[in-house]
């Protein structure tokens, strides 16, 4: 975190694929110029935008996200894979030469992506052509909106993996059908480790498939 509200990043090579700089991708004019029209038929025009993305590390910290801008569900913008689903939010990045310009964290979601995935710690950023930068120098952004946390998933992981091995063993199946619905772990979560409701479900249903496969007796 660099001053309040916003996330320091380390601008990271990509695959090239979403602005058709790789030779080996099966979309040469890239990912983004092809998924405009499909995103401006929804609503959301991305034309003062580079036809690429800024790819953005907070490792060993992650980003989770809620309420985006746009949601567009299953879109099919090729014939080349089962449709996506994308999220968009509105975004400020601070940047050395051109000083604050407004941007959009693109987020295909991974459970509908097929091809490079990207890892957690990782957000990609669609942004006006930014001058003076290059892979390894440091960006910030933020969400005026606050929408964005910036956590160290990795360590709150396996911390809750930890808390949670007592209560597995001396109570077994009955924890996890206490514990079964999302309401139910955060309102467990609340009384009894506040620290993991950082997490988002995606990870909690992690951390209790993990506990169910580790702690419960054969």
């Amino acid at each position: 975190m660099t001053k309040e509200g916003w996330f320091s990043a380390q601008l990271i090579r990509g695959h090239g694929v979403a602005s058709g700089r790789s030779v080996d991708s099966p979309y040469p004019s890239g990912t983004i110029t092809m998924q405009r029209p499909f995103f401006l038929a929804e609503g959301l025009d991305l034309g003062d935008c580079w036809p690429g993305t800024l790819n953005l590390s907070v490792a060993p910290r992650e980003i989770k996200f809620c309420d985006p801008d746009y949601c567009f569900h299953l879109l099919k913008w090729t014939e080349l894979h089962p449709p996506e689903t994308f999220s968009f939010w509105r975004i400020q990045l601070s940047t050395p030469l051109d000083g604050i310009v407004n941007g959009w964290i693109y987020r295909p979601h991974p459970e509908t992506k097929q091809r490079h995935q990207q890892p957690s710690t990782m957000i990609e950023v669609l942004a006006p052509r930014v001058q003076g930068i290059s892979p390894g120098c440091s960006l910030s952004l933020q969400d005026p909106l606050s929408r964005l946390r910036c956590v160290d998933g990795r360590r709150l992981r396996a911390q809750l993996l930890e808390f949670l091995k007592f209560r597995v063993l001396s109570a077994q199946d009955s924890f996890f059908n206490q514990t079964a619905e999302t309401t139910e772990r955060r309102a467990w979560l609340n009384a009894h480790h506040c620290e993991a409701l950082q997490l988002d479900d995606v990870d909690l249903d992690l951390v209790w498939n993990q506990a169910r496969m580790l702690y419960m007796e054969d």
